[in-house]
């Protein structure tokens, strides 16, 4: 008997998954943000929650990949019921994942822009060396400088934090160049969670058809005895 040949197609999957999780959670960007962002910015919850979400989501489908291979391979029941489990377990985490996304398309965006509010106003005002540091870090892993302000008296703050080039050339601003980013990184995410649930869908498919298979006694594979009479 053979192993579904979708096998790999849903571990490579779940290492993608894993992948982007782990970006996410240590990429410079997002890391610089959680760690400046304050207790009541939901920010630094969103960006858990994430990682431990993708990473788990990433071990169900991978988990239900290996039960379902070694499922058709044993022609077991039970390994094929507890592959159909995981696929389920998966899609129950990503239809919610899902339509969170959809439902609070710019919360992220939003919260990590207030983070860089919070610094920017906390600088302007000179009311901490620290912010300083953190803002001029922001500017150098953004590649951006300084934000519009309704009150006209932000050259100052840009010459201290942006880099010379930056300053030099009017870059970017900062508040455009954060919703750009994260834009196209949770277009990629939305993407990725489309595909995701189009093939748990169709493992949970493949692992029934299998069990009503092995449960019938019409496996893919014929074993048997034969008399001659």
């Amino acid at each position: 008997c053979k192993s579904f040949p979708e096998t790999l197609i849903f571990q490579l999957l779940g290492l993608s998954i894993a992948t982007l999780s782990t970006v996410t959670h240590y990429g410079l960007r997002f890391t610089l943000i959680s760690n400046i962002s304050l207790d009541s910015n939901a920010y630094r919850v969103i960006h858990h929650t994430a990682f431990y979400f993708g990473i788990c989501l990433s071990m169900t489908l991978i988990l239900a990949a290996l039960l379902s291979s070694a499922a058709t391979v044993r022609e077991s029941q039970c390994l094929t019921a507890m592959g159909f489990f995981c696929f389920a377990l998966a899609f129950c985490g990503l239809i919610p994942a899902a339509c969170w996304r959809y439902t609070h398309s710019t919360e992220v965006e939003d919260s990590m822009m207030d983070v860089y509010d919070f610094v920017y106003e906390e600088v302007r005002r000179n009311t901490s060396s620290f912010r300083r540091h953190e803002l001029t870090a922001i500017h150098e892993a953004f590649l951006c400088c300084g934000k519009h302000s309704p009150f006209g008296d932000t050259t100052n703050v840009e010459n201290k934090t942006c880099p010379p080039g930056q300053v030099r050339d009017e870059g970017q601003d900062c508040l455009q160049e954060i919703q750009d980013f994260l834009k196209k990184h949770m277009d990629f995410v939305f993407s990725l969670l489309g595909i995701a649930i189009g093939f748990t869908v169709y493992g949970m498919i493949l692992t029934s058809f299998l069990w009503f298979s092995i449960h019938f006694s019409s496996n893919l594979c014929r074993k048997g005895k034969y008399i001659l009479r």
